[in-house]
């Protein structure tokens, strides 16, 4: 039975089939069934469509919401998903304000691009993590609700790609956290569901492995003198060798512009710096300025033949744009005995521990841990962060000139006894 437009119609079937289509608009059929909520009923338009509604009102506002059309629904079914509705309606609950915001939360594919673009762009690494959100995260879960996805079915996409690739999964974590980390701060979501979730109870293969392999003096012999010969471009032979002699980060070596060098000074700043962000000052040793020579000079002889002017990046390999970090790793990778040593026996070695062998060399060089950890890019920490504003420039640059003396003789294949290793003077950190 449904009462149309204050007319009583009674048809024997009671069914949706029994109201016809007006001529044009539509017309509202209200369900007089002792099972139905007041104010459910039809709407049945010009060309038949025909689709159960349900009428209510909030703090005197009319308001009508769509439940869904026959025949997916059935009058049955549509008539007892109206009464959970105004059970909700007489909660306080106002379904289409709530719909409304359901449609106004951002996808997954649409988080990721705004907190990437406020993010990630901006930093040296950011490509990177902004790939493997989309890789991964996006392609499994895109078209949903940010918040509707929930902890069991991110763990579950991040045991998947730890299966076979166990760091990048690890990697892939830290990115769902501070993505969700942000969403959490502009309230999109309630509660952040990766928040507590720690990668070794993921998967196994996602537990932190701590590198220690650095070259030893064999090594650092055999790369110096290799490096140039074995086949690897000049570009990334210079990049790598700057590594080794500044300590610097591989991404910060590969990202550095001319712009960023004064005299005998370079300046990375903190966009280019993911970790810490804050800006970092590294004295250039001897060494380190004719590596530079050397780079400009192929920068020069790229230019000429690519018919334009070398431009603000170092090691340009296209128009604007530097060498990637991969491409190094990708170099030493496919040069298995640079180094002196077959690396199925000693294990293989990457361009950041070329950035360690520098740390340990300054340890070696009798360099105070302080100013080792300062010259490398690491931040003071706790109380001496806080209290201890001295920048150690002078000590720094004593520290890698220490470090150059050192490695020059590593290089010339001569002992590297403490007795021939001129230490950094103390008398400033008393």
């Amino acid at each position: 039975m449904f009462k149309h437009m204050g007319k009583l119609i009674i048809k024997k079937t009671a069914g949706a089939e029994a109201c016809t289509a007006p001529e044009k608009g539509y017309s509202l059929y209200y369900d007089q069934h002792k099972d139905a909520p007041r104010g459910f009923g039809l709407r049945v338009t010009a060309k038949g469509v025909q689709s159960f509604i349900l009428r209510y009102s909030v703090d005197g506002k009319a308001r009508r919401m769509t439940i869904g059309q026959y025949p997916t629904w059935s009058l049955a079914a549509a008539r007892i998903k109206a009464k959970e509705y105004k059970r909700q309606i007489d909660g306080g609950i106002d379904i289409l304000d709530e719909r409304r915001t359901e449609r106004k939360q951002p996808t997954v594919a649409e988080a990721v691009e705004i907190f990437s673009s406020e993010h990630y762009d901006k930093l040296l690494t950011g490509a990177a993590s902004r790939s493997r959100l989309e890789r991964y995260f996006v392609s499994e879960f895109g078209q949903w609700k940010l918040h509707k996805v929930r902890r069991p079915e991110i763990r579950a996409m991040v045991r998947k790609v730890a299966e076979t690739h166990g760091r990048q999964a690890a990697i892939l974590l830290t990115n769902l956290k501070s993505l969700y980390a942000w969403a959490e701060d502009e309230e999109l979501i309630e509660a952040n569901p990766v928040a507590t979730m720690r990668p070794a109870k993921v998967a196994k293969s996602m537990a932190p492995v701590k590198r220690t392999r650095i070259l030893d003096d064999e090594e650092v012999k055999g790369f110096w003198k290799g490096v140039d010969t074995c086949g690897i471009h000049k570009f990334t032979a210079i990049a790598l060798k700057l590594v080794l002699v500044t300590g610097a980060r591989p991404g910060e070596v590969a990202g550095m512009k001319w712009s960023e060098i004064n005299g005998k000074t370079w300046t990375i700043p903190g966009a280019r710096r993911g970790k810490t962000g804050t800006e970092h000052i590294v004295p250039l040793t001897d060494t380190a300025l004719v590596l530079l020579t050397e780079a400009k000079a192929e920068a020069n002889r790229l230019a000429k033949r690519r018919k334009r002017a070398p431009g603000d990046i170092v090691f340009t390999v296209s128009a604007g744009k530097s060498i990637e970090v991969n491409a190094l790793s990708a170099a030493v990778r496919k040069n298995d005995q640079l180094g002196g040593k077959d690396h199925a026996d000693w294990g293989h070695w990457t361009p950041h521990d070329l950035r360690r062998t520098m740390r340990t060399g300054l340890s070696a060089s009798r360099v105070p841990e302080l100013v080792a950890e300062l010259a490398i890019g690491h931040t003071k920490k706790g109380i001496i962060g806080t209290y201890d504003v001295y920048h150690y420039a002078s000590e720094i640059r004593e520290a890698l000139e220490a470090w150059e003396r050192r490695l020059t003789l590593v290089i010339n294949g001569n002992p590297t006894d403490d007795n021939k290793v001129t230490p950094i003077r103390r008398e400033r950190l008393a």
